[in-house]
């Protein structure tokens, strides 16, 4: 039985969709709650804002890997995805990952971040409770891109905040964490950043990531005018062995936290 008044085809036409363009844009619902909407191909995706993107809560818990957590410390060491499990992982996976392209179309960076943090812990949880290796493997390989993200994201976070400095750390912390996760791609142990014969294709990739967040960082600093972080600072200074330095620019990072924190929170 036809309903014409459940046709979205004005909605439709009214929001095109543009090929290769990321169309986002927050609205509000009749009850007036906020939520984000995606246009896509065949269609549009309302998204909320909180909680799982879908808005529901998978056996009372706030999202499907919340109940995984539960699950597994109820039955242990043991516990491993069966096949339905496997698949709502999955789900959430691409949830979250559609909401984080929202909110960096949107610049909002903190929320990006967020959603970004969420299939991160996801992604480690199931490094211990895959139903397989290659299960696992296949999976893994988003984490370069999300990391590669997250890392954007939280820098212009910091920059918005007008803290250039911090952004240069979160690109220095993100890298660093690239990098480790590119260890884990090789099989014998070899200088970071290097390119050689024995990497494979996903190594490459990844070190084409790092490449390029460095550039991005360089290109911030000079464009801010930003020289050497207090961080990197103390970095250069242990490795120097410069060890009264490093404890002055250890005191010096220490109040300096301490007055952004005290800042935040007065705000």
């Amino acid at each position: 039985m036809q309903r014409e008044n459940c046709d979205l085809g004005r909605v439709l036409q009214n929001w095109p969709y543009v090929p290769g363009e990321v169309s986002v844009r927050l609205v509000r619902t009749a009850r007036g709650r906020e939520v984000l909407q995606m246009r896509v191909d065949l269609g549009i995706l309302q998204i909320e804002i909180d909680g799982r993107p879908d808005g529901t809560r998978p056996h009372g818990a706030e999202t499907y890997f919340d109940y995984l957590v539960e699950q597994k410390l109820t039955h242990g060491r043991g516990f491993r995805l069966n096949e339905d499990q496997a698949a709502e992982v999955e789900r959430e996976f691409m949830q979250f990952y559609y909401r984080r392209t929202c909110w960096l179309a949107l610049n909002d960076y903190e929320r990006a971040v967020r959603d970004a943090d969420h299939n991160l812990a996801l992604l480690d949880f199931v490094a211990d409770c895959a139903p397989d290796e290659e299960w696992l493997l296949e999976h893994e390989q988003y984490r370069p891109f999300i990391l590669f993200q997250r890392t954007q994201a939280a820098a212009l976070n910091e920059l918005e905040q007008g803290n250039s400095e911090g952004a240069i750390e979160q690109f220095n912390r993100g890298i660093e964490r690239l990098r480790t996760c590119l260890r884990q791609y090789r099989s014998q142990e070899a200088p970071l950043g290097d390119l050689d014969d024995d990497l494979t294709a996903a190594d490459r990739e990844e070190d084409e990531i790092i490449v390029r967040l460095i550039e991005i960082r360089e290109a911030l600093r000079e464009q801010y005018d930003i020289g050497l972080t207090l961080e990197e600072r103390l970095r250069d200074a242990v490795e120097q062995e410069e060890y009264e330095l490093a404890a002055r620019l250890r005191d010096q990072i220490a109040r300096q936290r301490k007055q952004r924190t005290s800042t935040s929170g007065s705000s």
